[in-house]
């Protein structure tokens, strides 16, 4: 497995570890969703590595990255990226995993961050 397919399937795996979502595959990609929205896009084909999250927080950060754009179709306008890795990039980690983090928060119904960030807080 190279490591870019390391990379999609450790954020993959992290990101169906959240509460109340599942994986589809629209457009041939892995869209994860909470209650049925997209809180990440994740594509992986011919070298490359995709993936698409709204940011809330960091969004200015995110976008001083040489590897990341506001994502097409005017989702950029509301505070979506995209990043994009090929050949011998090593995404990084730490970085993409807080991304996640704030997608998900972003996009989960109020109640459900609201629980996962209280369990958090309590351990």
């Amino acid at each position: 497995m190279h490591a870019l397919e390391k990379t999609f399937e450790a954020l993959r795996k992290l990101a169906l570890a959240y509460p109340e979502t599942r994986e589809d595959h629209p457009w041939g990609e892995s869209a994860i969703k909470v209650r049925g929205k997209t809180f990440l896009f994740m594509g992986l084909g011919e070298g490359k590595l995709g993936l698409s999250l709204k940011l809330t927080h960091r969004l200015e950060f995110a976008l001083q990255y040489p590897f990341v754009t506001p994502t097409r179709y005017g989702l950029g306008k509301s505070g979506w990226v995209t990043a994009n890795f090929s050949g011998k990039d090593k995404p990084p980690m730490d970085v993409l995993e807080a991304w996640i983090d704030e997608s998900y928060l972003a996009i989960a119904p109020k109640k459900l961050s609201a629980a996962l960030e209280a369990a958090r807080a309590s351990s």
